[in-house]
């Protein structure tokens, strides 16, 4: 992974040697990697890493036909709201991360203004999150390769995986081809995540 990685995190250190704050934002397949070459990107970078999936609705708020829509199932306002908006204005920024398995809000958790903040996970590059990346990234690899991953990564968990969470994934990059326009698009089939 280093070697594939390596523009990314000069690309980042650029980023985050400018004088104000900035957004690199990590799309992709699950099981892809988005998580690893954030991690790796975050112990190596002046940043706040962000997970997208703190920011799922609570079932209660998503609309009936959530499943029918890429991103519905994100509180994409709550994240801008909480997180992008001052971080990106250089304020130090409070959230609460949502904890799907529990369906509960995590305490709140404060952040101080930091150069670069790392984004990741499904649906960083949707259009409604309305927050422009400096530096987009998109993960991919094949699916033989998501399939294994996934398999040993979420054991018993991998038939919503599936059949909901990949179908979901796969009608967003339908609709919205996140991986165009993007400054690294990753084909991580041959790493070791």
């Amino acid at each position: 992974m280093e070697r594939a990685a390596v523009p990314v995190l000069e690309a980042a250190r650029k980023l985050a040697a400018g004088d104000k704050p900035v957004l690199l934002a990590i799309d992709g397949r699950c099981g892809s990697g988005k998580s690893t070459l954030a991690a790796w990107l975050a112990a190596r970078l002046p940043c706040h890493l962000i997970h997208m999936d703190d920011f799922y609705l609570p079932p209660a708020r998503r609309r009936p036909d959530w499943t029918e829509h890429p991103g519905a199932n994100m509180d994409f306002a709550r994240l801008r709201a909480q997180l992008l908006d001052p971080l990106l204005a250089g304020q130090p920024a409070v959230y609460q991360a949502y904890a799907c398995r529990l369906g509960t809000m995590r305490d709140p958790h404060p952040l101080p203004p930091r150069p670069l903040i790392l984004l990741e996970g499904s649906y960083a590059l949707h259009p409604d999150l309305a927050v422009p990346a400096t530096c987009r990234v998109f993960t991919t690899c094949t699916q033989d390769c998501q399939q294994k991953r996934l398999q040993a990564r979420e054991g018993d968990h991998y038939t919503a995986f599936e059949q909901r969470w990949i179908p979901l994934e796969e009608g967003y990059f339908r609709q919205y081809h996140p991986e165009t326009g993007c400054d690294f698009v990753l084909d991580t089939t041959a790493w070791t995540v």
